[in-house]
């Protein structure tokens, strides 16, 4: 990986450890509708992208409501909740010794692009990252179009770049676009499900360093 010259950083689980307040949310929600709480092992087996399969998984019926409906309110929930989320104790650390070795890092979420922007901004991390890029909607359907955008902007080819990530669907943009990954276990799904993949999985960002 010595040729890699751009990180692409996923933000909600790799850098932001904010996999509790998900399932605090998600379980209010869950509440509302008289359905049964979600455990933190459970939301690592069930979640994926799109989120809506995940929704279903959770109990969630869309022959009832619509899911703009949950998807929506998930987001207020969020919201009210976000700042109980802090960055990886060692998400600084890392971003900082990637830099100093003059790498190119931009963040590739599937978050909504405001909202991602914002919570970036919470955290006063923003100059590390060249681009940030989210989406335009708060449904989270993946990020593989601008994953591709992200790469026609750039002088290098897609094996000069490095995905880091937590998700399965971090592996998914890796394999149509050509993309490198290594994935964090620690973020939205189990160890054992992103073993799966085929890819690179380690603990932490001491390991990503070694690595890269």
């Amino acid at each position: 990986m010595q040729n890699t010259k751009t990180i692409f950083w996923d933000w909600n689980g790799t850098l932001l450890n904010d996999t509790r307040i998900c399932i605090d949310a998600i379980n209010i929600m869950l509440r509302d509708r008289q359905k049964d709480e979600i455990s933190m092992d459970t939301y690592r087996d069930i979640f994926t992208f799109p989120v809506r399969d995940y929704y279903v998984k959770a109990g969630f019926n869309f022959e009832e409501e619509s899911f703009e409906t949950p998807a929506l309110e998930f987001i207020d929930h969020y919201d009210a909740l976000i700042r109980n989320a802090t960055l990886f104790e060692d998400a600084r650390s890392a971003l900082e010794i990637l830099q100093e070795r003059g790498y190119r890092q931009m963040i590739l979420s599937a978050m909504e692009q405001d909202f991602l922007s914002e919570t970036v901004a919470m955290h006063s991390i923003g100059h590390f990252f060249s681009k940030i890029s989210g989406i335009d909607n708060h449904y989270a359907a993946g990020k593989v179009d601008n994953a591709r955008k992200l790469i026609a902007g750039l002088d290098g080819h897609a094996g000069e770049i490095i995905m880091i990530g937590d998700t399965i669907h971090d592996h998914e943009v890796g394999e149509e676009l050509g993309i490198e990954v290594i994935l964090v276990s620690r973020g939205h799904q189990s160890e054992e499900r992103l073993k799966k993949t085929g890819r690179t999985v380690v603990n932490n960002f001491t390991e990503v360093i070694e690595m890269i």
